[in-house]
């Protein structure tokens, strides 16, 4: 099966390219980037006006496999993905139970090769039952084909257990993304701790519980000489924290979302809790500091946090309504809108933070359009209007707080190893 990509705008930044041309696929790889190929017994697909990028890359998301399959599967999850112009991505081990055993991976990625539409990356525990007491199979889950570590939705409070699984890992190469937030200090809270949380009777989750967190953390990587990454990272403080971090030689790397990019605490609404996510959505100055470190290289990629939970979960009051909202489906249309079409990032930065960055960072052989490579290719069309339509998700969770808005921008089509599993919108 061959197909061509005719006249497209390819940017490929891992391999500094950015022009209009041709793509010849052949057996889910890419054969020829060129102009003019003329391919007879090729599907032509017409990429005019549009760009052609590597497959997106997403290394934070939620698919609740195994245990909570109401709020999403792999089918389901792969499906949103791919709707949203994704090829790649990782699950998080906040599962019941946690993923926190080699035969628990092994048998996520056979699940995971049956059934998905993308690549299905599993992160492990970094302890067991991510209960921050004792080590997880580390290097046991490692050799089954963990690609990083994680006790997402937890803080390890415990700087001893941290430090030893730092140490385990230093010896592998492989990564601990971190929760930064200091426990004690954000139990309880439902929004940022400021004057909108006051004003709106809601307890708060202090921006200084990440800031001391992503400190902590990052100097005990730097004493192991190890890895660490900081998730879904949102406060002025901890952006600088890691920069300063980065200059010293540390080995910190972080993330961020496209709702901490775009959104405030001012958008909070009690009556609604689509805006309930943690870390909370913080002030203007945060966010305005999240876009320069994104810029500056202070923090090196975006995640979607993809976290959908069950209706009837989140149709309750704010404070006790589960965190997170699906974001497959929408990121790149936000990004599109909030950052490109407003001319505050570039769009061959925006998808190098979405593809080149998170495959370098992760080490995976993934992220680019090179002769010879995967055909994992997104076509995207910089200009399509649309408006969030939950009804039109692919993903079983509901409740975004993009839901009715109008983006400009979206994934046209999403090719898996040469195969095209979404076009315009419908997954295949």
């Amino acid at each position: 099966m061959k197909t061509v990509f005719k006249n497209g705008r390819i940017i490929d930044p891992k391999n500094n390219m950015d022009k209009i041309s041709d793509i010849l696929v052949e057996n889910g790889k890419i054969i020829r980037i060129a102009e003019n190929i003329e391919e007879s017994d090729a599907e032509t697909i017409d990429a005019t006006n549009k760009i052609v990028a590597p497959g997106l890359i997403d290394m934070h998301t939620h698919f609740r496999e195994p245990g909570q399959e109401a709020k999403e599967d792999f089918l389901s999850g792969s499906k949103a993905a791919v709707a949203g112009g994704f090829t790649r991505i990782a699950t998080m081990p906040n599962t019941n139970p946690a993923v926190d055993t080699a035969a628990l991976v092994r048998s996520l990625k056979e699940r995971a090769d049956e059934v998905a539409k993308a690549h299905i990356e599993i992160i492990g525990a970094v302890t067991k039952g991510q209960k921050g007491e004792e080590l997880a199979e580390l290097l046991d889950m490692t050799e089954a084909g963990a690609i990083a570590f994680s006790d997402d939705g937890h803080y390890i409070d415990n700087a001893k257990i941290l430090l030893n699984a730092l140490d385990y890992l230093s010896i592998t190469d492989k990564i601990i993304i971190s929760h930064a937030e200091i426990t004690e200090l954000v139990e309880g809270g439902a929004m940022n701790e400021g004057k909108v949380s006051a004003k709106l009777g809601l307890a708060g989750r202090p921006s200084v519980a990440e800031d001391i967190a992503v400190m902590r953390d990052i100097m005990l990587a730097e004493y192991a000489n190890a890895r660490i990454h900081i998730a879904h990272i949102s406060s002025k403080n901890a952006v600088n924290i890691v920069r300063e971090a980065k200059a010293r030689g540390v080995k910190v790397t972080a993330e961020v979302t496209p709702q901490h990019l775009t959104m405030t605490e001012d958008t909070v609404d009690f009556t609604d809790s689509s805006t309930k996510i943690n870390p909370p959505l913080r002030t203007a100055e945060d966010r305005d500091a999240l876009l320069a470190g994104l810029k500056d290289g202070a923090i090196d990629m975006i995640v979607t946090d993809h976290s959908p939970h069950a209706p009837e979960e989140k149709d309750r009051e704010y404070i006790y309504a589960p965190s997170g909202f699906p974001g497959l489906e929408t990121s790149l249309g936000v990004l599109l809108t909030d950052l490109y079409h407003t001319n505050k990032m570039d769009i061959k930065d925006i998808i190098e933070r979405m593809t080149a960055a998170p495959a370098k960072i992760f080490n995976i052989d993934a992220g680019e359009l090179s002769v010879g490579s995967v055909a994992d290719i997104t076509l995207i069309d910089p200009n399509f209007e649309w408006v969030v339509d939950e009804k039109k998700f692919y993903t079983r969770g509901s409740h975004s707080p993009f839901v009715g808005r109008k983006l400009t921008g979206k994934a046209a089509l999403t090719m898996v190893e040469g195969k095209v599993v979404m076009k315009d919108g419908k997954v295949l």
